[in-house]
């Protein structure tokens, strides 16, 4: 890290200018180098003394967890500024993996080391605002958050040259005064994080790795602490793997959430109420669809349940390699947490459909608490895909009986998707031979197959060996909600 190994005279000199340009900033608002005990959070400014007067009202900064898109990219992030060495080994592994990373500098250390702030930059990486001294913002009253902030932006960019665009506290709390404040400072966000990476114990590497790869999602933020994780080093490599196998690419920040999209409020999606709670549902008719009757060498495949971003997208894939179009029954609860793997799965082409909120025994809830469940999924599939999904509903495990096939058809969803090819793929112990030939022995003109989504399964291995084998026969794919115009 040459740049950093600057002589001795160069540096002090740097580190003088630093804390000159710092005290021209706490004068200028008015802060003062001795910080008294933070206020509660109500205190008026009638009960300071020549308060700054600032704006405490407006437009926020929006707060972004993670960036709504399909994309197979997500941004590794740091907080904190590590000391020199520890800096200087993180961008050279950095390197080594051809990583773009983002960095939230508290302002504080900027001034100290500007050359690592410059260093950072040089590599082709991202500089953006971790607040002046990494105080926690939501116990300070809204004049001292504007502070930590607007301090934190001059130094960044009177010692490193840019201007900062996002925020992010220490901890990755925030309430309406740092989005205000931030907003006021000219920032456009609040950055939290999807995943948060600091306190490894004593996993091993592979537990590492595994909790690495359950976590990597699309539009994701990945967090991590150079001065508080003494393991920041350790976790490049397993980040770098686990993006590469799933096929995910590590961009900055703000490329990433230039690719974001737009995203509709519930109420503003056509079809976000064709759900509704009903419990007039005596009469309610419905169609229990197990297969479909034509002669016709046609069969659906179907996914059930949710996983990691690893599993369905190799999925995904393999449906892509193929061009079959299959239909996704999806566990809500999953969607609720991943929206953009919703989302990838309907751009792709597939039906997206309902397969309860949290996945119960429907036949062990009450009335109530089903059409609470369908409802409720049809609400977050919808606002995750953007569009109404399919009104196809499949009770999971498969049981149901006519009372609450009436309760579920009383909600909209009068379409009972089942199925009459099932080869038990939840089940880790059944292999990819198992799955493919019972798919093979029990697929007939019209089928509806049955698979999952599960992780560690061994429905990815048989997928492929599937559809090649049903396609030599003659079969075509089609998706459920288009099987009746066949």
């Amino acid at each position: 890290m040459s740049s950093l190994h600057k002589n001795k005279s160069k540096r002090t000199f740097a580190l003088i200018l630093s804390f000159i340009l710092f005290l021209s900033a706490i004068t200028l608002t008015g802060c003062t180098l001795f910080r008294e005990p933070s206020k509660p959070a109500d205190v008026t400014q009638s009960e300071e003394t020549d308060p700054p007067q600032m704006p405490q009202n407006g437009e926020k900064s929006k707060a972004i967890p993670f960036v709504y898109t399909t994309n197979k990219e997500l941004s590794l992030t740091f907080n904190g500024m590590g000391d020199e060495e520890v800096m200087a080994k993180l961008l050279d592994e950095l390197d080594q993996y051809g990583i773009k990373a983002t960095f939230f500098l508290p302002g504080v250390r900027v001034a100290e080391e500007p050359d690592i702030a410059n260093e950072i930059l040089s590599r082709g990486h991202e500089i953006e605002n971790n607040t002046l001294n990494r105080l926690d913002l939501t116990n300070l009253s809204y004049e001292q958050v504007y502070k930590e902030i607007q301090l934190s932006n001059d130094i960044i960019k009177q010692q490193a040259g840019v201007t900062p665009q996002f925020m992010r506290t220490r901890s990755g709390d925030y309430n309406d005064r740092v989005l205000l404040a931030a907003a006021q400072s000219g920032l456009s966000a609040v950055v939290t994080y999807s995943l948060n990476l600091h306190e490894w114990q004593s996993e091993t590497e592979q537990e590492k790795s595994d909790y690495i790869k359950k976590y990597v999602t699309r539009g994701g933020i990945i967090a991590l602490d150079t001065e508080l994780d003494a393991h920041v080093l350790e976790s490049i490599p397993l980040i770098a793997k686990a993006a590469d196998d799933v096929g995910y690419k590590l961009v900055p920040l703000k490329k990433l959430i230039e690719s974001g999209q737009e995203r509709k409020q519930l109420a503003q999606i056509p079809g976000y109420d064709a759900a509704k709670l009903n419990l007039k549902y005596s009469s309610a008719p419905y169609k229990l669809i197990y297969n479909w009757e034509t002669n016709k060498k046609v069969v659906s495949l179907t996914f059930d349940d949710w996983g990691t971003d690893y599993t369905v997208t190799k999925i995904l894939d393999i449906l892509d390699e193929y061009d079959v179009k299959a239909t996704f029954f999806l566990r809500a609860n999953g969607v609720e947490k991943n929206p953009n793997l919703a989302k990838a799965i309907a751009e792709a082409g597939h039906d997206v459909a309902n397969h309860t909120y949290s996945h119960p025994v429907i036949t062990k809830i009450t009335p109530e608490q089903l059409q609470e469940e369908v409802v409720k999924a049809h609400q977050f599939i919808t606002e995750a895909i953007q569009k109404q999904p399919a009104m196809l509903f499949r009770p999971p495990t498969g049981e149901i009986d006519d009372e609450r096939a009436r309760i579920v058809a009383a909600t909209g969803y009068k379409s009972i998707a089942m199925y009459d090819v099932t080869v038990f793929d939840w089940d880790s112990a059944n292999d990819a031979d198992h799955i493919v030939k019972g798919i093979l022995d029990q697929t007939v003109n019209g089928s509806v197959i049955l698979l999952h989504m599960l992780d560690d399964i061994h429905t990815i291995e048989a997928l492929p060996i599937a559809i090649e084998k049903l396609r030599s026969k003659g079969y075509e794919f089609v998706p459920m909600s288009q099987m009746s115009l066949k």
